[in-house]
């Protein structure tokens, strides 16, 4: 099974392909960022990331895709530019025919770390640990979105199962 991870926002856009073998171990075909140029338009941003999505997901094909689900902060302008490009990064693994699964910070950080309050660089160190890479994933963003991507994979042999 492949998935790809996403941790969602306009200016940067984290993505993490991870590959599962059949004997549960696994690999780390791709992972890296989405930048948007801040200069652009919101709508041309949105549309960047849109175009770079898609040509991932052509190029790795990955079978599920996983996404943050939104965390409302104290920044109503955040918030709502995280959920246009949530949107954006949804309809583009619909039109590829990707099954999208969405997970809280919460979860990821449970699944990863086994603490749902764990820190961001003890789940940064877990996700380096369990993908068997000499170092932390850079930037955050895609080590994010690989730790959204184990969420998945976690999550989806427990369904498997029930």
């Amino acid at each position: 099974m492949a998935v790809i991870g996403i941790d969602p926002g306009t200016a940067i856009t984290g993505f993490g392909i991870i590959a599962q073998a059949d004997d549960g171990e696994l690999s780390t075909p791709a992972y890296g960022v989405i930048r948007t140029d801040k200069g652009l338009r919101p709508e041309e941003r949105l549309a960047v990331l849109y175009g770079r999505l898609g040509e991932i997901l052509n190029e790795h094909r990955p079978e599920h895709g996983a996404v943050e689900r939104l965390y409302f902060q104290q920044n109503v302008r955040t918030a709502i530019a995280v959920g246009e490009a949530r949107g954006v990064i949804l309809l583009a693994l619909a039109q590829a025919g990707i099954p999208a699964y969405e997970y809280n910070p919460m979860d990821v950080k449970q699944a990863v770390a086994g603490y749902g309050r764990a820190d961001k660089r003890q789940v940064q160190e877990m996700t380096r640990v369990l993908l068997g890479l000499e170092r932390v994933p850079w930037p955050d963003d895609a080590a994010d979105a690989l730790a959204i991507a184990i969420c998945h994979i976690h999550s989806h042999r427990i369904r498997g199962l029930a």
